[in-house]
């Protein structure tokens, strides 16, 4: 499996409620960041913004996830969104939230070539480690529609630079890779039964594109690890229906829901205490293992 990349530490000087979440104070041998929820954080290949949780201490180093915005989205207009808030206050974490070049993804089979995305996100994850302290080990991306379908790339082509993966409505284009370059990952993946935009069957996107199959994007992975090729076949009227396969070193997880193309923030929560607890299992274990 991947070494788990080691996510947030938290900045030093606290400060109050909504000036927090506005600016990053300084902390010990960096100078404060000039960018956050207002200022977008540039790279050389885009930008993002990031949120912290209103009652951080500025010390406490802190977990992050990266969530990648829906076809025509914005990370201006996902902040505007007060479920991002929450989650950030709820699971004590940061969300980063990456700007998509023309409001989508570049990937292997995308109708979009506007920009190296895997380039993009090594110069993101590298810029956050250089201007903010934070804990790679905690360090999950997830994302919904083509967003969620660059997720699955992310894990596939540049599995090093996540610690898990929570992709939702969204998987491989065709051609579906017949292997990763990377090891098989964490992985938690949501999706609607009902999902007429990206159907659980796929579709063709005019004559050049097609969707996957979420089950051929998922036996990529099931066939890596030596798992059985299997797929759920229904879901329950409320709340999620999962099957969830493990390694010993990975997990694959897939949710399905009754309704239709939709993200909601419970889903993103829900993946990162799996990803916490399955990595504290990891970590558990491999200590038994030690000599």
């Amino acid at each position: 499996m991947a070494q788990r990349p080691p996510l947030l530490r938290r900045m030093a000087a606290a400060l109050p409620g909504l000036a927090l979440l506005l600016l990053f104070p300084a902390w010990p041998g960096n100078g404060a960041p000039s960018c956050g929820v207002k200022t977008p954080c540039r790279i050389a290949s885009g930008e993002y913004r990031i949120r912290v949780p209103e009652e951080w201490n500025g010390r406490t180093p802190l977990g992050a996830i990266v969530f990648l915005h829906g076809w025509r989205g914005s990370a201006r207009a996902e902040l505007r969104n007060p479920a991002w808030v929450q989650l950030a206050n709820q699971l004590n974490v940061a969300v980063v939230l990456p700007e998509g070049k023309d409001g989508t993804w570049s990937y292997p089979g995308a109708p979009d070539a506007l920009r190296d995305d895997f380039a993009f996100f090594e110069d993101l994850v590298s810029d956050l480690a250089r201007r903010f302290p934070i804990r790679r080990d905690r360090l999950m991306a997830a994302g919904f529609s083509i967003g969620g379908s660059m997720v699955w790339n992310l894990a596939c082509y540049r599995g090093e630079l996540f610690s898990g993966y929570a992709p939702v409505a969204g998987a491989f284009w065709e051609p579906v890779p017949e292997s990763c370059p990377s090891p098989v990952p964490d992985l938690y993946h949501v999706h609607g039964t009902e999902d007429r935009t990206v159907p659980l069957l796929g579709r063709p996107i005019g004559e050049r594109w097609h969707q996957s199959t979420v089950a051929d994007s998922l036996a990529v992975w099931q066939r890596k690890a030596g798992l059985a090729v299997i797929f759920p076949k229904t879901a329950p009227a409320e709340g999620l229906g999962c099957q969830r396969q493990e390694t010993g070193e990975a997990v694959l997880e897939v949710c399905l829901h009754a309704g239709g193309h939709s993200l909601r923030a419970a889903w993103i929560a829900r993946a990162w205490r799996a990803l916490a607890h399955d990595l504290q299992q990891d970590r558990q274990q491999g200590a038994q293992d030690t000599p």
